[in-house]
């Protein structure tokens, strides 16, 4: 990257961090059973929700106790479930549809980081009716106030339940663009290990690694703060104590409500301190060719941590330490490798792969201009990196076909 271009980066990065103690962060209300939001609802005077969800969530039965709840409490819902993987514009447009013409007063975001960021997005366009949602792309852009949004996460992964970003997918031109803004952190996020019991293995896998993504990340930029430096280094202990527990036991509810736990402390500290262009990268291929964003990450982690070198070492230390990798007389560059090393070995043991199918040549300097677009100069990563730069990751984890 062009020297000058580094001081723009490093200069937008440097005035948000010295905003940090200023700009309106909340936690959200956390409740530990699905049976506890009608109260929350009838507390606001909210009689009519909308349920977003997808097709295999609401055919699994997995919304019955919610829906069951609800009902008993004289609160009419109406389910929203053609989300897919990535949401679209069109989902948006559509779930949104549905929310207006059912009189609704309020948003469920009930699944993984897809169904809620589609209720972010829906909440989104109700509150900004005449502003397209490709216009809030980027940061501040929707201000307004959205209804009262309530996320129920059965992955323990994404921590949207708890972030002021989504991510809407342009089906147009196959483009994932992020959306921050303050109004989009649900009011309440109900953490209920219950909904996680019947998760399958590979996305309890992935899903757990791309918490460990935002822990990581937001660790090692350099915009942390004291509150998010210690939610990073929670949930990196309890991931590292927990998430292979989970993947070799879907009923073990412990690590479950641990996993729980640990995506949500994960997304409070990358909603306030960013993540980085493994996160970039990962959009741009999901975007593109439908790759899981939790799988993404896994496999681009450890080859965008082993890019920083030594800019990283004293960071990765102290997350080593958290994950029981070293101890504080650990050199930090061994303490770094023992790091990448484990999520080598994590992501193995859990068989994520090392590389990603139908990745194309021709398509990269593309997706790599949509990554540095997006993540500079937004994302204060350890070390800057234009388009060109970029490319590297996606030729690391492209699989080459004989």
């Amino acid at each position: 990257m062009k020297p000058i271009t580094k001081l723009a980066c490093r200069s937008f990065q440097t005035v948000f961090k010295l905003a940090i103690p200023l700009l309106p962060y909340r936690t959200p209300q956390v409740l530990d059973s699905v049976n506890q939001i009608p109260a929350i609802l009838n507390e606001k005077d909210i009689s009519r929700v909308l349920i977003v969800t997808d097709g295999f969530l609401h055919l699994s039965g997995m919304l019955e106790p919610m829906k069951k709840a609800l009902s008993e409490n004289g609160i009419f819902y109406t389910v929203y479930d053609e989300t897919v993987p990535n949401p679209t514009v069109w989902n948006v447009e559509s779930a949104r549809e549905r929310y207006i013409k059912e009189n609704c007063q309020g948003l469920i975001g009930f699944g993984g980081g897809s169904a809620i960021d589609c209720a972010k997005a829906v909440g989104a366009r109700i509150a900004r009716p005449n502003k397209p949602i490709s216009k809030m792309r980027g940061i501040l852009q929707i201000v307004k106030k959205i209804p009262f949004l309530i996320a129920v996460p059965t992955t323990a992964g994404t921590g949207s339940e708890t972030t002021l970003a989504t991510v809407i997918t342009d089906d147009k031109n196959f483009h994932k663009f992020p959306i921050s803004d303050f109004p989009l952190i649900p009011r309440v996020a109900v953490l209920d290990s219950e909904m996680t019991r019947n998760l399958p293995k590979h996305m309890t896998a992935t899903t757990g690694m791309d918490a460990l993504t935002h822990a990581i990340e937001a660790y090692i930029g350099r915009s942390t703060v004291k509150s998010t430096r210690a939610d990073a280094l929670l949930a990196a202990e309890l991931i590292a104590d927990n998430l292979e527990k989970a993947y070799a036991d879907g009923n073990d509810m412990t690590a479950r409500g641990n996993m729980l736990t640990a995506a949500f402390h994960a997304g409070r500290a990358f909603s306030m301190s960013y993540v980085g262009y493994c996160h970039a990268v990962a959009h741009s291929l999901g975007g593109q060719y439908h790759i899981p964003h939790g799988l993404a990450n896994a496999v681009l982690l450890p080859y965008v941590l082993e890019s920083y070198g030594s800019s990283i070492h004293k960071k990765a230390k102290k997350i080593a330490i958290a994950m029981h990798l070293a101890d504080a007389d650990t050199p930090a560059d061994e303490a770094a490798a023992a790091l990448i090393a484990k999520i080598r070995q994590m992501n193995a043991n859990m068989g994520i792969p090392t590389k990603l199918q139908g990745i194309r040549e021709a398509d990269i300097p593309r997706l790599a201009q949509f990554a540095h677009k997006e993540a500079n100069p937004l994302y204060p990563v350890p070390v800057l990196m234009d388009a060109r730069e970029l490319e590297r990751f996606y030729h690391d984890v492209m699989e080459v076909t004989k």
